[in-house]
């Protein structure tokens, strides 16, 4: 199983990724998470651990490992996605609908849509459907909505479906806090550890690059 997490810039995904793979590893019996990060914007999967403990050397390894989004590069994660046999890969998306992305999304299997603005959600859903990837989530990225202790009685009110798509909210996705505890993030976590793990997953034929 390889999922893309994917959605417009600036909605929290890097945030996401970092709660899922703390959550999934705490999980007994689950598989091991392999995290790929699929954009150049320097935010590798140590970065929100080195924020909380540095953030000022956080910000120069940032800029530092901070890459163009060419398409040699595209060409490069792509392969990542496409050789990825863990079976559970969690691959980490710019926030652009372009040929590089799609490029790097068309090796995965299934795909998470995180949007602060959930009026572009459809144009991902349209893209990710494109690919033919099983859409398992759409989750709003609600950073403003309320505060930390608020936002787990709310986000556990309005998680509203979990079948077919997970649907629902997680607020304050913020680089540096710890969002693995988040209900989201939790039944996020249960559900790729449940798809990940079926004795028939779901494969693609998969275009050579």
């Amino acid at each position: 199983m390889k999922v893309v997490l994917c959605g417009p810039p600036h909605s929290g995904k890097s945030c996401l990724r970092e709660g899922l793979k703390q959550a999934i590893r705490r999980i007994p019996g689950a598989p091991y998470p392999l995290i790929l990060t699929a954009c150049p914007d320097g935010e590798g999967s140590w970065y929100s651990e080195a924020v909380r403990h540095n953030p000022e050397l956080a910000r120069q390894l940032k800029a530092a490992y901070k890459a163009k989004f060419t398409p040699e590069f595209a060409a490069v994660r792509a392969r990542w996605v496409r050789d990825a046999s863990e079976s559970l890969t969690i691959v980490d998306v710019g926030g652009k609908i372009d040929e590089k992305n799609e490029l790097i999304m068309s090796h995965a299997t299934h795909s998470v849509i995180l949007a602060g603005d959930m009026n572009k959600v459809p144009a991902w859903e349209q893209f990710c459907s494109q690919l033919n990837l099983n859409i398992i989530a759409l989750i709003h990225s609600d950073y403003h909505g309320v505060t930390d202790s608020e936002a787990l009685l709310l986000s556990a009110d309005r998680i509203q479906s979990k079948v077919p798509i997970l649907q629902g909210s997680i607020h304050y996705l913020e680089r540096g806090q710890d969002v693995s505890t988040r209900p989201m993030v939790q039944a996020l976590a249960h559900l790729l550890i449940h798809l990940s793990t079926q004795d028939s997953p779901n494969d693609k034929t998969h275009r050579a690059i």
